[in-house]
């Protein structure tokens, strides 16, 4: 087993068709090893290489509504009144620190989330 770190595409590339070729290692064994350590090389480089954002506020709510199978006059049950919460899902308002909380609690979104700009 020899590990290299991950560069360039050129390595990058090259550790995703060996971790293809040992995908289906047993854990414990020296190529179950190789497989965890490459996981972690490749997850590292893919967030420094491709980072990806987090969601808008908005369209992080309306995809766990639609995840749960809410729609508006449910989510007014959580955050209050149903013109409110038309009123937010347009973009018209604003999302007050009691309804970010709120939705955190009830719609387990991340607060780093919902405190963005949008």
């Amino acid at each position: 087993m020899k590990i290299l770190p991950i560069r360039n595409e050129k390595d990058y590339k090259k550790a995703l068709e060996r971790l293809e070729d040992i995908f289906d290692a047993k854990k414990g064994t020296e190529a179950g090893d190789e497989l965890e350590i490459l996981s972690i090389l490749i997850d590292r480089y893919e967030n420094e290489n491709f980072p990806i954002g987090m969601p808008n506020p908005i369209e992080a709510i309306k995809f766990r509504m639609e995840q749960m199978g809410m729609n508006q006059k449910d989510l007014a049950e959580v955050i209050g009144f149903k013109s409110r919460v038309s009123e937010i899902l347009n973009k018209k308002r604003k999302l007050t620190l009691d309804m970010i909380r709120k939705l955190n609690t009830n719609l387990n979104i991340p607060t780093e989330v919902l405190v963005q700009d949008y």
